[in-house]
């Protein structure tokens, strides 16, 4: 039995392939855009540990320098922490560019899917009419080639019972 063949089965390999590369390139991006999110929690915990640091050195005698020292830092972090956020939201477009260029990059690919499946019942179709046309044809042989047959075994047999017939015509006269 042939086998279906889809000419454009080298552009749905492409399709897919170009799928997974937006698939990719969105996986890192995410990665990143994770990994900053994930800095700027270890920043928050570290001011926070550090203020409750502060706080609980507080007690008694006061250290202006070290208490200097602590507000610089603290305004250190707070810095890298809206750089953090700047970077974050500079992320954000980026991300969703890359979703919707692999959103179309799906789309494309599901719609050459789609026209596959669609030639491939055609050709189904089609093989099934032609399979349905070869039964008709060999049972349409066979319904014809019954009769003939039939007619060759009368006439064997007429032939058989024939000369008997007319050796006792013979006989007879």
């Amino acid at each position: 039995m042939p086998r279906f063949v889809f000419k454009l089965e080298g552009l749905l390999r492409h399709r897919k392939r170009l799928e997974r590369e937006r698939q990719r390139e969105l996986a890192l991006i995410q990665v990143e855009y994770r990994q900053l999110e994930e800095d700027l929690r270890q920043l928050g915990a570290s001011m926070t540990a550090t203020t409750q640091e502060v706080r609980s050195n507080l007690v008694g005698r006061l250290d202006l320098a070290f208490l200097a020292a602590h507000r610089r830092y603290i305004m250190s972090m707070q810095m890298k922490g809206q750089g953090l956020i700047q970077r974050l939201a500079a992320m954000r477009p980026q991300i969703d560019a890359r979703r919707a260029a692999l959103v179309a990059a799906a789309k494309e690919r599901k719609t050459i899917e789609k026209l596959r499946e669609r030639r491939k019942e055609q050709w189904l179709a089609e093989q099934s009419k032609r399979e349905t046309a070869e039964l008709d044809e060999v049972s349409d042989q066979m319904f014809f080639a019954a009769p003939s047959m039939q007619t060759s075994i009368e006439r064997e047999s007429l032939a058989r019972t024939a000369p008997a017939a007319s050796v006792e015509d013979e006989a007879e006269s």
